[in-house]
């Protein structure tokens, strides 16, 4: 009985470190929409939301006892994922300026659709038949969502600066389960080294093309503060705890959370209006994409559950 409770106990734990995971990350939006307004670029928000986090990261690392040392081969494949993710938060901060924030949110949670179609193309992974479904269910909530009505269309830089997001986002889930060297850098060390990758190409991109701009007020550094705090270091820590308690399934499901709550607070923080057919659209692209990091583990259950139910001989 002791065992079952902790088990119950444990899951709850997991469930619930997983939902707070989902919903800091979808504050993105609340933090970033004013650091514009105030004048900053998506480079410069980003470049301050990197920096911040950096510290944050090498404070866990210190309390953790981990270590700060790269091989010559796990820095240069720190590389990779740092540029991704660096890609992929650039497209998604850039896309706020064109599109409502939670709509980006929303079109941003076709990755997990992605990283299932590029393993089955790329890697061999087995094509379910919930796969080509999910396809076709994300297909018509991304049409609702593209003509959201009053004859009013979505902006196509902003759609694409979505789906390069998406797509970033997906090669780095998948760059990171498939190259050994970086898996066997512990999470919090290799988010470190990530941020970094990423301030050297936000820096860069400042200095070729953007230009440098700098919270002018207490206002605008707290934000950016929020934005390291708690939609980058918050959400990340709380989803590798969710994942050692509960499992990537059902922590990738618990991530439909992330476009309900940058929905939510857009509407309630930022003012933004959402109409009925955007809201039936994103409810089928998380509907899809659900039950794709969901297929996994039902069809490992399937087999269980039938001896639950034998057949009746005849």
């Amino acid at each position: 009985m002791g065992n079952f409770l902790y088990m119950i106990k444990t899951d709850l734990k997991g469930y619930a470190l997983a939902a707070l995971a989902a919903a800091a990350y979808g504050t993105n939006p609340i933090f970033a929409v004013p650091l514009y307004e105030s004048g900053l670029n998506p480079d410069s928000v980003l470049l301050f939301r990197y920096l911040l986090g950096v510290p944050l990261l090498a404070a866990i690392m210190a309390v953790r006892k981990t270590g700060f040392r790269l091989s010559g081969k796990e820095a240069v494949s720190t590389a990779v994922p740092g540029i991704l993710m660096g890609m992929s938060s650039l497209a998604l901060f850039e896309s706020y300026n064109y599109m409502n924030v939670g709509i980006a949110s929303t079109l941003l949670f076709v990755y997990p659709v992605m990283v299932a179609l590029l393993m089955s193309l790329f890697f061999k992974e087995k094509f379910r038949l919930s796969t080509g479904i999910c396809l076709l269910i994300t297909g018509c909530g991304l049409a609702l969502l593209m003509k959201p009505g009053d004859d009013a269309t979505l902006s196509v830089y902003g759609c694409v600066a979505v789906f390069i997001s998406a797509l970033t986002y997906a090669v780095y889930i998948i760059f990171v389960n498939v190259s050994p060297t970086v898996r066997s850098i512990p999470t919090i060390k290799l988010l470190f080294y990530v941020l970094l990758w990423g301030c050297l190409l936000f820096a860069a991109r400042m200095a070729l093309a953007s230009g440098a701009t700098v919270p002018a007020s207490g206002e605008a550094w707290l934000n950016v503060a929020a934005l390291a705090l708690i939609p980058t270091v918050i959400s990340f820590a709380c989803t590798t705890k969710a994942i050692q308690l509960i499992g990537s399934t059902p922590t990738a499901i618990l991530g439909a959370l992330e476009p309900v709550s940058a929905v939510v607070l857009s509407m309630f923080v930022l003012g933004q209006s959402i109409s009925p057919r955007e809201i039936a659209g994103g409810i089928l692209i998380i509907f899809a994409t659900t039950i794709v990091a969901a297929a996994p583990a039902l069809e490992k259950a399937w087999p269980n559950v039938r001896k639950l139910f034998p057949q009746r001989q005849v």
